[in-house]
């Protein structure tokens, strides 16, 4: 597969060798729909820096790879990039199980990684105590958007007989464990757990022992798939409960699957399209235009990955273009601050904390006639939200 290669170079002078950025993420598969547009975030972001010279005069080249939610491909990926790729960073990945089956590899390799989609706390806590820590993330992790679901269950529509519907995936088992920890917190426990597979598309049963135990709503954890047979399977039962969950609710594949029987389903979201911010729109419609589409198939997933350019562009930025160690120092102590789409950050990481994203900045989303769109019209006129400076 040959590199994709965005810039050109100067006709009076050789031009200087590009900053080689790895990009990992499920292309295909139930997860394409976020890793795809994830990419394109990525891909639109690193047109508009090439556009305007690159970083000190060197474009960025973007060398992809499709790990298809494959533990065994993403290690392949890990290796390639580490040892047969000349590469300053690598950014991407999706599935949390393929990151943690090769994330080791980038830290041994002294490779500076920016995650922009995968969400288990795990992701950075393997490595935290490391000498140099090279993963640094943008999305919103578990534990965050946990506390966000049960708090929009539990506090706003004061709801406490909850279901947990969650796959059996280490996403999906990650996810319920932190949604038991954010009910506990709050003295409850739910009344229903059901586990499931990828490939479950029938879930009649599970729904009726959540409504015989007496849900008063389903929180979600999962992928793809089933999470359309829950809703579907509620709409034949009769049942009317809310369902809230995790962002990727707000997926393509689980909208065009569960059709209207969608309506009304509730998530965490870093990004909505129709906001009202003039950044927002702008980055919106930049998007169409260079993709000749009507639809993001995953919007924070799109945002994410623009954003998570951006960050590690001005981390090289100041870094001098050089990746390893002086990269990762770089992002840890950000002098100036980035404009993103999701968020304005200032300095979003230090050597302790290399989440860029806090619980500040997440919304809850609704899917609205087959869009996500505000849950709550007050946060449709908010401005881009700062952040808190990442701990020393």
């Amino acid at each position: 597969m040959l590199p994709f290669l965005l810039g050109t170079a100067q006709a009076a002078s050789p031009a200087p060798p590009p900053l080689r950025i790895g990009v990992t993420g499920a292309f295909t598969g139930n997860s394409s729909p976020m890793g795809l547009s994830m990419r394109a975030g990525i891909r639109l972001a690193t047109e508009e820096i090439n556009s305007q010279g690159g970083i000190g005069g060197r474009m960025l080249q973007l060398v992809e790879r499709d790990d298809a939610s494959q533990n065994e491909r993403g290690i392949r990926i890990a290796h390639e990039f580490t040892s047969k790729q000349k590469l300053d960073a690598v950014i991407g990945f999706v599935n949390t199980p393929v990151v943690l089956a090769s994330i080791g590899i980038y830290q041994q390799a002294r490779m500076p990684v920016m995650v922009t989609i995968a969400t288990a706390p795990e992701i950075l806590q393997r490595h935290q105590q490391a000498p140099v820590h090279y993963i640094f993330r943008v999305s919103a992790p578990d534990d965050t958007q946990a506390e966000l679901i049960v708090q929009e269950a539990v506090r706003r529509d004061g709801l406490r007989r909850v279901a947990i519907f969650a796959d059996t995936t280490p996403y999906g088992r990650n996810g319920q464990a932190q949604l038991l920890k954010a009910l506990a917190r709050r003295g409850l426990k739910p009344v229903n757990i059901e586990n499931f597979g990828q490939n479950e598309r029938d879930l009649n049963l599970a729904l009726m022992r959540s409504r015989e135990a007496g849900a008063e709503t389903l929180l979600t954890y999962g992928i793809g798939s089933p999470l359309a047979a829950i809703a579907n399977g509620m709409k034949k039962m009769g049942w009317h409960v809310p369902i809230m969950g995790s962002w990727t609710l707000s997926m393509s594949n689980f909208i065009d699957q569960a059709g209207p029987n969608a309506e009304g389903t509730r998530m965490v979201q870093t990004f909505i399209e129709n906001s009202h911010e003039i950044r927002q729109q702008a980055f919106a419609k930049r998007f169409y235009q260079r993709f000749h589409t009507k639809r993001m198939r995953s919007p924070s997933a799109v945002a994410q990955g623009y954003d998570g350019m951006l960050l590690l562009a001005q981390g090289l930025r100041e870094s001098q273009g050089e990746g390893g160690v002086k990269l990762v120092q770089a992002l840890e102590g950000l002098r100036n601050p980035v404009e993103g789409v999701i968020a304005r950050y200032e300095r979003p990481y230090s050597r302790h904390d290399h989440e860029a994203i806090d619980d500040s900045v997440p919304l809850i989303g609704i899917v609205r006639i087959g869009r996500v769109t505000f849950a709550h019209p007050q946060d449709r006129m908010r401005a881009l939200p700062k952040p808190a400076p990442a701990m020393p």
